[in-house]
């Protein structure tokens, strides 16, 4: 009895270290997930505000068309011959603006420069 007494208290934990698991997997989510996700959603913001008459749009549903107008909020879209129809611009996934064929002779002035 009189040893169990001697026996000194178990020592007090800091609360820091019970914390600190946690703030690091908050870290690495915020690294790996959240931040690219942000940089993904502000690259999308820009490419929308780009979208001009003439570029080839697809939409979140999969239309794919031609920009025949383009408003503040909202895109006429042309999808087949003398077919429009209206797209919030929101509704855009994706822009396919044309590049240029491979012409030799523009890379022979592209490789002097």
């Amino acid at each position: 009895m009189l040893f169990t007494l001697m026996q000194a208290a178990p020592p007090v934990r800091n609360p820091m270290i019970d914390i600190l698991p946690l703030i690091l997997i908050f870290v690495i989510f915020w690294f790996l997930l959240i931040r690219p996700q942000q940089k993904r959603a502000k690259a999308h913001q820009e490419l929308l505000k780009t979208v001009t008459r003439g570029d080839t749009i697809v939409t979140n549903g999969g239309v794919v068309g031609k920009v025949t107008k383009a408003n503040d909020d909202e895109l006429t879209v042309e999808i087949a011959q003398g077919v429009r129809i209206q797209v919030l611009r929101g509704m855009v996934a994706d822009v396919r603006r044309p590049e240029p064929a491979n012409d030799p002779a523009q890379a022979k002035k592209t490789k002097k420069k």
